[in-house]
């Protein structure tokens, strides 16, 4: 049984529809990344499957208990973190949490153990009886992601959970987020295309409401135009080199970039995905007498993929 199911779900505002038949899955210990462009239904997607927002059609299930049928039970198996973290500024961190346990229906000793466990594992000791106004904004993070933990949930669905902070708190935080995935099934979105490649195993890519992609982040990128890009600068004639990588079985563009300090020339040659013209493209160089100097194939990234599957032009 998948930790997440969603089958045709579709949420409508009015005339707008902001998510419009998403269907992906989420099985049990994967770490999924939910991408996807400013208002392209990520959070409101993440909204109707913590409950927060009744889906217009379509259902969803968390831990085999439908969101809407059974909407304690599935809440009862997710702890949740929202991009703005809503704390109450005039609590301390353990009385706040420990509030919030009772709010998850914890109580007596259990309480106890649970406030102390989640301040251990997001590393809040040294603030535990400050107010939380007097927070900066990396610990008032820490205190969304110990409230989400309370109560032990399978699933963590975190919304921009380094949104805000500098790059030593959102290193802390990614590392953080990594160490939980050890225990707990984790969606994660975020814009930050490097982290999700670094700890997630599977991505799933919104665009205007619907999925564009769910997949690894290897399998994503490994077929994009971007994968047979070959980029080299060399010394002489610009035409007779140009015609003949042009000749070259799988190449689809040449490219020129200009002409760099001391007469380098700086060529980018377009092939087919999954193609390395590079031996080719260097024997064509050395037949003309010409030197080189550089040549890279480009390895596309997460980055590439995004934006490939995400833009309008």
């Amino acid at each position: 049984m998948s930790m997440v199911t969603s089958e045709h779900l579709y949420k409508t505002f009015g005339r707008f529809c902001a998510v419009r038949d998403v269907s992906f899955s989420v099985e049990k210990s994967e770490i999924v990344g939910f991408l996807g462009p400013n208002g392209a239904g990520k959070t409101t997607t993440m909204k109707m499957l913590t409950g927060y927002l009744p889906p217009t059609a379509g259902t969803a299930s968390i831990a085999g208990f439908d969101i809407c049928d059974h909407p304690l039970e599935a809440r009862r198996h997710m702890g949740y973190m929202p991009e703005n973290v809503p704390l109450y500024d005039d609590m301390r961190v353990y009385e706040y949490l420990a509030y919030r346990a009772r709010l998850k229906g914890l109580y007596g000793k259990y309480v106890r153990e649970q406030v102390g466990y989640v301040i251990d594992r997001c590393g809040l000791e040294p603030k535990r009886k400050n107010m939380i106004h007097t927070l900066s904004k990396g610990y008032r993070q820490r205190v969304g992601l110990a409230d989400a933990l309370l109560g032990e949930p399978e699933l963590l669905i975190l919304d921009e959970p380094t949104n805000g902070l500098d790059p030593n708190q959102i290193r802390q935080i990614r590392e953080l987020v990594r160490s939980l995935a050890e225990e707990h099934t984790v969606i994660l979105s975020t814009h930050i295309l490097s982290e999700v490649e670094m700890i997630c195993n599977k991505v799933i890519i919104i665009d205007n409401g619907e999925i564009k992609a769910a997949d690894s982040p290897a399998n994503l990128t490994r077929n994009l135009r971007a994968a047979g890009r070959v980029s080299l600068e060399y010394k002489g004639e610009l035409e007779p080199v140009m015609k003949a990588l042009g000749e070259i079985p799988a190449v689809k563009k040449i490219m020129y970039e200009g002409t760099l300090p001391g007469g380098w020339q700086r060529l980018v040659v377009r092939a087919e995905p999954g193609t390395d013209t590079r031996e080719k493209a260097a024997a064509i160089i050395a037949q003309h007498g010409f030197p080189l100097r550089h040549i890279y194939r480009h390895q596309p990234s997460l980055e590439d993929a995004f934006v490939e599957m995400t833009r309008h032009d």
